[in-house]
């Protein structure tokens, strides 16, 4: 499959980047990202517009071969909290760009499936690399404004607590040892922070 070199030969459509909806924290797709920017009065504007998500997950595919949930905590991360796309916005981006050519599944330990950028996606990414560095400069600037956000560690430790218990907890190996467990880590750090001067 070819592709035009203008960005938006393919990046047109619905939306795809977990816009914002309903309770703040939430977002279209029951995900729980914050988007970190307000639109004006009234109102947040998306973090990515189109199908900006979709070269931002390429570009970090072609870094190093990930699976969802990688993607997830590896936005985030770039972000200091401040953004995480839902589940439910990777995985079908993940699927999209499988379709499109631009990434190939690999061979992965366990039930996650592990994508590299196949040679069509590293040349998609050359032919829009300057709107790839806008949008991690973006990206880098929802992370520098997290960091000036009072509580900002902290959310975003939360947040890779929850994501992680998740990730865990769905796995149907997990058993009623396991769980206690993890409940039992849990209480233990909540002591600790309890104790602290």
């Amino acid at each position: 499959m070819r592709f035009g070199t203008e960005y938006g030969a393919w990046t047109g459509g619905p939306r795809g980047d977990g816009e914002q909806r309903g309770r703040p924290g939430h977002d279209g797709h029951g995900g729980h990202g914050r988007h970190g920017h307000r639109g004006g009065p009234g109102g947040r504007r998306r973090l990515f517009d189109g199908g900006e998500l979709k070269l931002v997950m390429l570009k970090l595919i072609a870094d190093a071969p990930r699976h969802g949930y990688d993607l997830i905590r590896e936005i985030e991360g770039l972000t200091g909290g401040g953004y995480a796309p839902s589940p439910g916005v990777v995985y079908p981006t993940l699927s999209m760009l499988d379709e499109m050519g631009l990434i190939e599944e690999q061979q992965s330990e366990g039930a996650k499936k592990r994508f590299a950028a196949s040679d069509e996606g590293r040349a998609h990414l050359a032919e829009n690399s300057a709107i790839v560095d806008a949008l991690f400069a973006r990206l880098a600037a929802v992370g520098a404004e997290s960091e000036r956000t009072d509580g900002a560690p902290i959310r975003r430790a939360m947040g890779n607590l929850r994501q992680v218990l998740q990730h865990r907890l769905i796995r149907e190996d997990v058993n009623e040892d396991t769980l206690h467990d993890v409940a039992a880590l849990i209480d233990e750090v909540a002591q600790k922070i309890e104790r602290l001067k």
